[in-house]
């Protein structure tokens, strides 16, 4: 196993100098790699030694689990009933939408080396917040397509996904609805924290092309005041809003109810503060691997509706959930 490292928006960084569970660290100083579980779980690593540099080369070619090894928390059978029961919540007034999500897990084969999955899934996925974080005890390989929060000085942006098809073709009128509820959502949490009026929307529903599959993004921008750090700002915004529903409070008390094993890195936030520059990129952990205890695991899921169909959403979820799969399992590709 190598040395802790992260990897992410083309920057490697080693010397591995601090690991805390303190947001409020990330208004410091230094460098941090970032994962945030889905339930809150807050891992902060500051490494001394940050460049522009390409994923290391692997000890070896990557050696995953046989496809007949993985495992669902949901099958199918529970997955269309759990969508059944959300659209009874809907009915009843409780939430609007809401993402039901399953965890896919299979034992790890002795040897195998993150850093060679994390080229596989560059080569084979190539995502816009692709990320390598290894640490002592959590390892997380991220081809996410999807921003939770990026900063600059004190200018925030998140890019909300909501809506999947195959092709353009694909997507319908639901799709665009849950888009638009998300981005409403999103906007409110921001506005939680942010100036007064600073809260825009630059794009709402663009078609953006994923390997395998479209997805509908949109964009929301607002300003923070003096003196809201990132505490502040993960308090008014996580776990991100496209990936819960709305409204979230709601949403949170379902997918608790529903989801049987918890999400993890997925659903959560993987990505990288710079302290010293007010900079930041957080991806939400979508299209996301991540490795504890010889045990790989990949979250998949989908946006739930009062005109969800169960089975299209599990199909929906299947899609996802089967390029990266693919490329993680031997002797598939």
């Amino acid at each position: 196993m190598h040395d802790s490292l992260a990897h992410v928006g083309g920057l490697l960084a080693t010397g591995l100098r601090d690991v805390t569970t303190d947001l409020a660290a990330l208004d410091g100083e230094g460098w941090w790699a970032v994962v945030v579980d889905y339930e809150g779980k807050v891992t902060c690593a500051r490494f001394d030694r940050v460049r522009p540099a390409p994923l290391p080369p692997p000890a070896g070619p990557w050696r995953g689990p046989r496809p007949e090894r993985w495992r669902s928390s949901l099958d199918q059978a529970a997955y269309e009933r759990g969508v059944d029961t959300i659209r009874h919540y809907i009915e009843q007034g409780e939430v609007y939408q809401a993402n039901l999500c399953r965890v896919l897990s299979a034992p790890l084969p002795p040897g195998a080396d993150p850093l060679a999955l994390a080229h596989r899934l560059a080569e084979g996925n190539p995502a816009p917040h692709a990320a390598f974080v290894g640490l002592p005890g959590l390892t997380v390989v991220s081809a996410s397509p999807e921003l939770y929060l990026s900063r600059d000085g004190d200018v925030v942006e998140s890019r909300p996904i909501k809506g999947t098809g195959r092709t353009a073709a694909d997507l319908q009128a639901k799709d665009y609805a849950e888009n638009v509820m998300i981005v409403d959502l999103v906007r409110n949490d921001l506005g939680i924290v942010a100036e007064v009026g600073s809260v825009e929307v630059p794009a709402l529903c663009a078609v953006e092309q994923h390997p395998g599959l479209v997805h509908l993004v949109s964009t929301v921008r607002a300003r923070l005041p003096y003196g809201v750090g990132w505490p502040e700002l993960f308090a008014a915004t996580f776990p991100p809003g496209s990936v819960t529903g709305a409204p979230k409070s709601s949403a949170l008390r379902i997918i608790n109810e529903l989801e049987p094993v918890p999400r993890g890195p997925y659903c959560g936030a993987v990505g990288w503060v710079d302290a010293d520059r007010r900079t930041a990129a957080l991806a939400v952990g979508i299209r996301t691997f991540w490795i504890s205890s010889q045990v790989l695991r990949f979250g998949t899921g989908a946006g739930i509706t009062w005109g969800s169909d169960p089975r299209r959403e599990w199909l929906e979820t299947e899609l996802k959930a089967s390029r990266l799969i693919a490329l993680a399992s031997e002797g598939v590709i």
